[in-house]
């Protein structure tokens, strides 16, 4: 996991959260989760991040006493099927990595992004958005048929902070500087080559996996690629329109010279109804019958 810490134009992290540009990107779904926050509001939780960073750290530390701990947590659809219906939450709190390290920055990235998704979201949006992905999750390991962590889970949470807030820093191995937009499309791009390459039910698995990320995301994605379109278009037509405007009125049918190519000359049309130059201007002829 790299060491983050955002530069955003010299100021620090917390005011960053708090920017226009994350309140308008959640604009497309606002008036939707305004009316279901006012029917199921009951289920923010506060802090919720906080408490699954929390409950990892207890979860470590309790492998560490007793090897094998976190067997009766993973998430097993075998054993979840014979009555051990705990295991559809426990699993969340199962640390991915059993180097202490490792853990310890994983979970403070976790905590860094959980906090900024907060701040731009309010603590029922995340929840939601949170509980989302636990359900796709478990349809994952429905889908694959074997254990599944939480690690998608918590890919979906730094997808979300990447939507965000694209533009901060993180530094990898602490010292190479990444914005976090990057971060994040080698990431996809891993996650690409293994749906490609992988079984169908691990394609699935995948994209039920990433089911709250599709839901909350996808339609303002959709609608930014079509106004990109849109844009391109509009800047063809103008690009064609300015390269019509750019050729000459006049051109002499003798010389080919343009009043682009000599701002001072003056250009007549003659009976034959070519356009010439003043100095390639037929004369009238002057054998008139007596």
């Amino acid at each position: 996991m790299p060491h983050l810490l955002c530069q955003r134009e010299g100021v620090d992290c917390a005011p960053a959260l708090k920017t226009d540009r994350a309140t308008l990107r959640c604009r497309p779904t606002m008036s939707f989760l305004d009316k279901l926050e006012r029917r199921i509001g009951f289920i923010a939780i506060p802090g919720l991040i906080r408490a699954i960073v929390t409950l990892n750290a207890l979860v470590f530390v309790l492998v560490l006493l007793n090897k094998g701990f976190d067997s009766y947590l993973s998430l097993d659809m075998a054993r979840i099927r014979s009555g051990e219906v705990w295991r559809l939450v426990t699993y969340i709190f199962v640390p991915q990595t059993a180097h202490f390290l490792l853990v310890v920055i994983a979970l403070w990235f976790l905590w860094f992004i959980g906090d900024g998704l907060e701040r731009a979201w309010g603590p029922f949006r995340l929840t939601l958005y949170f509980l989302v992905g636990m359900v796709g999750t478990t349809v994952a390991a429905v889908l694959s048929n074997s254990q599944f962590s939480n690690q998608m889970l918590f890919t979906s949470l730094f997808f979300a902070f990447a939507h965000f807030y694209p533009d901060d820093v993180i530094y990898v191995f602490f010292v190479l500087p990444l914005k976090i937009k990057w971060v994040a499309w080698i990431y996809a791009g891993f996650l690409f080559i293994g749906f490609v390459t992988q079984s169908n039910s691990y394609r699935m698995a995948l994209v039920a996996a990433l089911s709250n990320y599709l839901i909350f995301f996808g339609p303002e994605v959709i609608q930014n690629l079509r106004q990109r379109k849109e844009i391109a278009g509009r800047r063809q037509r103008f690009e064609v329109q300015s390269r019509s405007e750019e050729e000459p009125l006049h051109r002499c049918a003798t010389c080919g010279a343009t009043e682009k190519s000599d701002p001072t000359l003056e250009f007549r049309v003659s009976r034959d109804g070519e356009e010439y130059c003043i100095a390639h201007l037929p004369r009238a002829t002057e054998n008139a019958a007596p």
